[in-house]
C-alpha cells in the first residue's frame, strides 16, 4: 500500500510519518511538502502513485485539491489535523500518527 504524507516543508511531520510507516510490512510511505522549497514537493506522480494521501492540516488539503483535483477522483484524501508544533521523530508526534492511522492500516 502506497501512502503519501504531506506537510508544509517536508522537514518534520511528513518525514516522521514516512520513517515510521515505512517500517510496516506492505507499506511504502513517502513524505512531501506543499512549499516550493521543500526537499520533496508534491507532484502529480506522487499523487497518482498513492493509495491514501494524508495531509497534516486543512490548508494542505486545500492546496492539494486546488492543484491536483483532476487526479484525486479515485483517491482517499485524509486530513490528520496535526499542527506544526512537533520536532522530527518527537515521540508525541510518532504516537499521534500511529493513533490517527490505526483505522487505515490496522492489519499491519
Amino acid at each position: 500500500m502506497n501512502l503519501l504524507f504531506i506537510c508544509s516543508e517536508n522537514k518534520l511531520r511528513s518525514p516522521t510519518a514516512e520513517e515510521v510507516f515505512c517500517q510496516y510490512k506492505g507499506i511504502n510511505a513517502i513524505g512531501a511538502g506543499t512549499n516550493k522549497d521543500a526537499p520533496t514537493t508534491i507532484s502529480g506522480d506522487l499523487i497518482e502513485c498513492a493509495y491514501i494521501i494524508f495531509v497534516m492540516e486543512k490548508s494542505h488539503r486545500k492546496k492539494v485539491v486546488s492543484k491536483f483535483n483532476s487526479l484525486l477522483k479515485d483517491k482517499k484524501l485524509v486530513c490528520l489535523d496535526i499542527p506544526d508544533i512537533y520536532d522530527r521523530m518527537e515521540p508525541a508526534l510518532v504516537e499521534l500518527l500511529k493513533s490517527k492511522l490505526k483505522r487505515y492500516i490496522n492489519n499491519r
